[in-house]
């Protein structure tokens, strides 16, 4: 079970993994030993709660795909276990950042002072402009 909070837990037969051959540096262990992770987690299937999973939906993540599947790669580390951990660790992240409910903002309007000192600067950059053109020529 990987636990991303308190109350929020990710049951492990709900994440496939997939060792790949990674990519980069490494001799000749790169080509004989897939050390590389890909993890995949399906939110729609997933236990996590309904709001969750709408806000997992709903953020714009290269990583989730239209279908709603998360696809973590890892292939930093040279072993397949540190690999494994440090995908964990990102799919956590990502449901981390989904728990805390997004403040919804309120419609605000500028301030008389703020509109008097646009129109003010408005006036100036306008004055400065007609200055530029030659003298006698009025449209």
């Amino acid at each position: 079970m990987l636990r991303v909070s308190g109350a929020v837990c990710i049951l492990m037969r709900e994440i496939q993994i997939k060792a790949i051959k990674s990519q980069g540096s490494g001799g000749q262990n790169v080509n004989k030993v897939s050390t590389a992770i890909h993890l995949f987690f399906n939110i729609a299937e997933s236990s996590l709660p309904e709001r969750l999973k709408k806000r997992l939906m709903a953020k714009s993540d290269h990583r989730i795909t239209e279908q709603g599947v998360i696809i973590i790669k890892s292939q930093e580390a040279r072993s397949q276990e540190a690999n494994r951990e440090a995908a964990f660790k990102r799919l956590k992240r990502l449901v981390a950042s989904v728990l805390t409910e997004p403040i919804e903002r309120r419609p605000t309007k500028p301030s008389k002072r703020a509109k008097e000192r646009r129109l003010k600067g408005k006036a100036i950059r306008s004055k400065t402009k007609t200055m530029r053109s030659r003298p006698g020529l009025s449209n």
